[in-house]
């Protein structure tokens, strides 16, 4: 498959900005447009290194505006589209769930009409990849795994938004033979992290000797997958994968948040030199999260088998250079906990124009 102009949407959000950043620096031949609304999970400052790349270009946009998703397609003539944008955190799906339903469904129904249109169903060296989540096949007991033949479960406002976009994905591809490809993640774990999440939340609650929210007894247990990792699926995935396919990406590597917690204690104890235990004891158990599922776990042996891929690091090296990242790059935490991050698009991009 040949791609020359490439549309990534939330390309300024946590994932997105390593899946950009690797496009833009392996395919120096292909235009990489990033696409992002620039919401509270949106900072341009995740890109600095790249935003002067000659083959690279951002976008101020909404995936639910139509005329102006319309406007990109006719101005750019993408030949892929790597959809990420999307609303991603549980919580703030409980508190407003309709947002949910409009980004994550609505979204992606438009960009998929749009870019449909704009093919003129001449679908030939096109393709359409969306990312998705292992939160809509549900909750896991203790044993299993979620394969791509697991049937959809989803338990949140959040998951089930992304479970009816995965549909709509599917949908398309059997009913309009549109060049589709999706994937389904673990969770991600990495620099660049909005700190609104676990792992960025506590390493940013324990150097500010904060308490730590644990929810319920921290028995819950998670696939853990570090983003650079994800973003080189992602490039296997969009070249390779199979059309009307999905893959799911998962980092073998469960743990219970409790222990995952005191992991990061004992880092932080060291990196900080602290004595031993004193970040633990700021773990402080806070209510249970509605709807809280028990146990997440990616069976990724489709994508080894077929693609060849497999996670790069053993997650306790991985979390070091998560940790090592944040306690260096103080002030990308700093504007991001502050809100001063939102300046950076008005600074870099209105004032020029």
């Amino acid at each position: 498959m040949t791609t020359s102009t490439i549309l990534i949407t939330g390309g300024a959000g946590f994932i997105g900005s390593h899946v950009v950043r690797l496009f833009v620096n392996k395919y120096p031949q292909y235009r990489i447009v990033n696409l992002d609304a620039l919401t509270y999970a949106g900072n341009l400052e995740n890109l600095k290194d790249i935003e002067a790349a000659p083959n690279y270009q951002f976008e101020k946009g909404d995936i639910t505006d139509e005329p102006a998703m319309q406007e990109l397609f006719a101005r750019y003539a993408f030949d892929g589209v790597i959809h990420l944008a999307a609303e991603s955190h549980v919580d703030r799906s409980i508190s407003d769930p309709l947002q949910f339903v409009k980004t994550n469904v609505l979204g992606t129904a438009n960009l998929l009409n749009v870019a449909r249109k704009a093919w003129a169903n001449a679908f030939s060296g096109k393709r359409f990849y969306h990312v998705s989540t292992d939160e809509v096949y549900g909750s896991l007991g203790e044993e299993g795994f979620f394969t791509e033949e697991t049937a959809y479960d989803p338990r949140s406002p959040y998951s089930a938004s992304k479970a009816a976009s995965d549909h709509f994905v599917m949908a398309y591809y059997h009913t309009y033979h549109f060049p589709v490809v999706m994937s389904n993640c673990s969770n991600n774990y990495g620099s660049h992290h909005f700190p609104e999440k676990l792992i960025p939340l506590m390493i940013n609650n324990i150097l500010n000797k904060k308490p730590l929210p644990v929810y319920g007894k921290g028995e819950n247990v998670r696939d853990w997958l570090w983003v650079e990792d994800h973003a080189k699926a992602i490039d296997l995935i969009f070249h390779k994968g199979k059309e009307g396919e999905k893959y799911n990406v998962g980092g073998f590597n469960e743990w219970k948040n409790i222990d995952l917690v005191h992991l990061l204690c004992s880092i932080m104890d060291k990196k900080l030199n602290r004595k031993e235990g004193e970040s633990a004891e700021l773990i402080t158990y806070v209510t249970d999260r509605p709807g809280h599922d028990l146990r997440y776990a990616i069976d990724a042996t489709k994508l080894n088998k077929e693609l060849g891929w497999k996670p790069s690091l053993q997650f306790e090296e991985g979390l070091e250079k998560t940790v090592d990242w944040y306690l260096n790059n103080s002030e990308w935490v700093e504007h991001v906990t502050s809100g001063n991050y939102q300046q950076y698009y008005q600074e870099q991009y209105e004032q020029r124009s």
